[in-house]
């Protein structure tokens, strides 16, 4: 198949959209590529979440170069994070691969954790404004120890999320970064965010495409779009207004945790199981 033949138009326009929102409000692609991909592409969750994982890791590699110039990077940061993400991705990827052997429950499990996590984003979208004014106040305690460990167990509770679900290393984790380092400029914590984003999100996803999860020819058809999509949404940033972009992105998450909430009902497999059962025993 040639390369032109392979281009999906509907799935490089979803990939410019996602590139664009994340490059205007500084969410994760797992927060919105995901439930689009299994809600409008019928793409399974398990598929989407592993295309996602590398889809965000080469997006915001885009991004962790522009920080990197503007050095907006805190380094000691990504490590205390890293310290804790990376044992974490690699247990829960193990923990996905014993239980898709098992049985066919990871979907519901997947589409569960992920309908949390976007319930979780979407308070931390609309909440972050208030973290900025008030981060000072709620970090005044911290002692370096605490801010410590804080961070790796941060890292931690990210590392399984994204290598679950792809959500969580966007708005979760600078939302938590806010209060941890309150006297920290807020470019350097998105910074620090983004770059550490990045090798978790190659591992989990190298970890989905070993146990093939990952659509190669979806890949790269996101990643047509989103690539520009990126880099034009950072210009863009700066005149977004925020009052509009926050409750609207919070919006489309809520609902996009619903809708998966009841998709995740509709595949439960103890629900599915008990039916059929109950017309056999007739």
């Amino acid at each position: 198949m040639s390369l032109m033949a392979s281009i999906d138009l509907f799935h490089a326009v979803a990939g410019l959209l996602v590139g664009l929102l994340v490059g205007v409000t500084g969410v994760g692609g797992g927060s919105l590529m995901t439930p689009l991909l299994v809600l409008m592409f019928g793409v399974s969750a398990k598929t989407a979440v592993g295309t996602d994982l590398l889809f965000a890791a080469l997006t915001k590699i885009v991004g962790s170069a522009v920080h990197g110039r503007r050095d907006t990077i805190e380094w000691p940061i990504v490590r205390r994070m890293a310290m804790g993400s990376v044992p974490a991705a690699i247990l829960t990827l193990l923990v996905l691969g014993w239980i898709g052997e098992v049985g066919k429950s990871t979907e519901h499990v997947i589409l569960l954790a992920l309908a949390t996590l976007l319930a979780v984003t979407a308070v931390a979208v609309i909440g972050r404004k208030w973290l900025f004014r008030h981060r000072a106040d709620l970090g005044a305690t911290h002692s370096h120890g605490a801010t410590v460990y804080g961070t790796m167990a941060l890292g931690a509770l990210i590392g399984a999320a994204v290598s679950l679900s792809s959500v969580g290393a966007g708005a979760i984790g600078v939302t938590v970064l806010l209060i941890l380092y309150p006297r920290l400029p807020v470019a350097r914590i998105v910074g620090s965010d983004i770059a550490h984003a990045v090798p978790l999100a190659l591992i989990a996803g190298t970890g989905h495409w070993l146990m093939g999860d990952v659509n190669g020819v979806l890949l790269m058809n996101l990643l047509i779009g989103s690539i520009p999509g990126v880099i034009v949404g950072s210009y863009l940033s700066s005149h977004a207004p925020d009052k509009v972009l926050q409750p609207l992105l919070a919006t489309v998450l809520a609902v996009s945790s619903w809708q998966l909430f009841l998709k995740a009902r509709a595949t439960d497999p103890v629900k599915v199981e008990a039916p059929a059962a109950a017309g056999q025993a007739h």
